[in-house]
C-alpha cells in the first residue's frame, strides 16, 4: 500500500481497546494542525490533547497586564506558547517579546508554532534560559528594564503528559522530574542519597505533607527500587495509614521532589528580589502560582515591595480561574495569580 506521494503507506500503532491510552499511541491529538475536530472533542469533554497545553487564566492576565503597542514583554516561563500568542498581537505594531524557557525538549517545539504563526525574529526572541537570569537577558539585550513580565510556575501539560519525562504517576516512566534534562540529578538519584530526616523536611516544606515523616521513612528503606514513577506511586500507597487518602499523598510527594530536583524555590526567590529593578516605570508583572509555597513567596515579595516603595500597587487578593475555567480545563483549579505595577 502507497501513500499519494508515492512512498510507503505507514500504518497507525494498534492500541487494545477503542481508544488510546499510551501517550505515543494518541497519534490524532500529537498531530493537532490535521486533526482539528478530535482536538475540539477532547477539549469539550475538559481534557488537555496529549503534547499540548491550555494556557490558564488568559484574560484574566491580559487585563493584569495591559500590553499596548511598542511595548517590551518577558514571557519567563514560555511553554506552549500558549500566554505569549495571546499577548504578541496588542504588542504590535513596534513591540518586541522575549520568551525564555529551560526545556530543551519542548523549546524548539513551541518556537517552531509561533513562528508559523508569522511571529518573526524582530517581534519574538526565543531564549533558553531560566527566568531568575532575567537581568542577565536584560544585559544582553541592551535594555534598561520591560514594560511587561509574567511567569506561569505550573509544569506543561506535555511534560506531564509524556511519561518519559517522569513527572507523572500516573504513567509508568524513568523517574526523572527534570525540567531540563541535561542539567542537574533527576528524582531517582536524589532519593539513593538523601537522609530520611531530609526527606521528611523536604517533603513537609515542599508540598505540605502531613505524611512526610512516615513516606519519608519508607521512601529510604527502599530506596534502591525508587527508579521508576510507579515504583515510587507504589512505596507512597504502602507507606500510608489505612484510610489515608492515597492519590494525593503521591501528587503532594511528586511536587516535592520535582521542586526540589529543579530548585524552584531559589530560582523564583531570586526572581522576586531581581524583578522590580527589572521593571520599568509603570511596568506590570503577573505571576501565575499552583501551591501554597510558591504562592507565599510571591504574595511577601510584592507586599514588601509594596512597603519599600518599589511597586505603587499590588493585587489586593488573589485572583483564581473562573468557574467555567476550572469546569474547561480541571488543571487550572489550583491557579492563583497576583500582580504588580512598579513604581
Amino acid at each position: 500500500m502507497h501513500d499519494e506521494s508515492g512512498g510507503q503507506h505507514k500504518r497507525r500503532p494498534r492500541y487494545q481497546g477503542t481508544h488510546p491510552r499510551a501517550f505515543n499511541e494518541k497519534y490524532k491529538e500529537l498531530n493537532p494542525e490535521r486533526y482539528a475536530d478530535d482536538i475540539e472533542k477532547v477539549m469539550a469533554r475538559g481534557d488537555t490533547p496529549a503534547g499540548s497545553h491550555r494556557p490558564i487564566m488568559v484574560e484574566e492576565i491580559l487585563q493584569v497586564l495591559r500590553p499596548q503597542p511598542g511595548e517590551i514583554a518577558v514571557d519567563g516561563t514560555l511553554g506552549y506558547g500558549g500566554h505569549a500568542s495571546a499577548m504578541l498581537p496588542a504588542l504590535l505594531p513596534g513591540g518586541r517579546l522575549y520568551g525564555l524557557d529551560v526545556d530543551p525538549v519542548e523549546l524548539p517545539k513551541t518556537e517552531a508554532r509561533l513562528r508559523a504563526r508569522d511571529f518573526t525574529p524582530d517581534v519574538l526572541q526565543v531564549r533558553r534560559l531560566n527566568f531568575a537570569a532575567l537581568p542577565q537577558l536584560l544585559a544582553e539585550e541592551g535594555l534598561s528594564g520591560v514594560d511587561l513580565f509574567l511567569a506561569d510556575l505550573g509544569v506543561s501539560s506535555m511534560q506531564l503528559d509524556n511519561p518519559a519525562r517522569g513527572f507523572t504517576y500516573k504513567r509508568e516512566g524513568p523517574l526523572d522530574l527534570r525540567m531540563n534534562p541535561e542539567k542537574g540529578q533527576p528524582a531517582s538519584e536524589l532519593l539513593a542519597t538523601i537522609s530520611e530526616e531530609k526527606l521528611a523536611r523536604l517533603l513537609a516544606e515542599n508540598a505540605d505533607e502531613p505524611q512526610a515523616e512516615a513516606i519519608a521513612h519508607a521512601l529510604t528503606a527502599r530506596r534502591s527500587e525508587l527508579t521508576t514513577t510507579t515504583t515510587l506511586a507504589a512505596a507512597v500507597r504502602e507507606a500510608l495509614p489505612v484510610g489515608e487518602e492515597a492519590d494525593d499523598a503521591v501528587r503532594r510527594t511528586f511536587q516535592a521532589l520535582r521542586i526540589a530536583v529543579n530548585q524552584e524555590f531559589s530560582a523564583l526567590d531570586t526572581l522576586l528580589a531581581v524583578l522590580p529593578y527589572c521593571l520599568n516605570p509603570g511596568g506590570r508583572a503577573a505571576i501565575l502560582t499552583f501551591h501554597s509555597g510558591e504562592d507565599r513567596r510571591v504574595k511577601r515579595a510584592f507586599q514588601e515591595g509594596l512597603e519599600r516603595g518599589l511597586y505603587s500597587e499590588i493585587s489586593p487578593a488573589v485572583l483564581r480561574p473562573s468557574p467555567e475555567e476550572r469546569y474547561a480545563n480541571p488543571r487550572a483549579s489550583s491557579a492563583k495569580l497576583r500582580w504588580a505595577i512598579r513604581a
